[in-house]
């Protein structure tokens, strides 16, 4: 059987196992974040959509990945003081994770397979966004260089 997103477990950033079905019936935005990005000024736009929809059933999921340039080099304590004192993001941050090669997340393993990129299916930078339905179906892969706002139309479609 097909592994549906409601089945994956990440730890967040403090070390505590948390299971993607605790996401059920919202519209899930899961973004592999870093901090020493050109890309990283899009946790604040990622934080705005998350301020303005959570209430309307939005999570917006992070997850630290060291794998493009070294651009998340820290410990959790350094990406969580810097997540919040640079960007204010209240949203869950997630412990680093590999999104490419044998050691990539299973979360987005099936996300690359199910949403597949432009030439090939591995994520290309950091701040690659997938956005999930309410029923747990992965329905839109956006690039790195693509503000997190360009997603606004879909998540407020995906939330009716």
């Amino acid at each position: 059987m097909e592994k549906k997103f409601y089945s994956f477990k990440a730890l967040s950033l403090k070390g505590k196992e948390i299971s993607m079905d605790q996401y059920k019936g919202k519209v899930v935005v899961i973004v592999n974040t870093a901090s020493k990005c050109g890309f990283t000024p899009q946790y604040a736009d990622l934080e705005k959509l998350y301020q303005q929809y959570k209430d309307k059933g939005l999570v917006i999921l992070g997850f630290p990945c060291n794998q493009f340039g070294k651009q998340e080099p820290g410990t959790a304590k350094d990406i969580s003081e810097g997540c919040l004192i640079n960007y204010g993001v209240s949203f869950p941050m997630f412990s680093k994770v590999d999104v490419n090669g044998n050691n990539a997340h299973p979360l987005f393993r099936y996300l690359k397979s199910t949403l597949p990129g432009f030439i090939s299916n591995s994520v290309k930078w950091n701040f690659t966004k997938f956005v999930i339905d309410t029923e747990g179906n992965p329905v839109k892969r956006y690039a790195p260089i693509t503000s997190p706002l360009k997603m606004e139309e879909l998540i407020v479609s995906l939330l009716k």
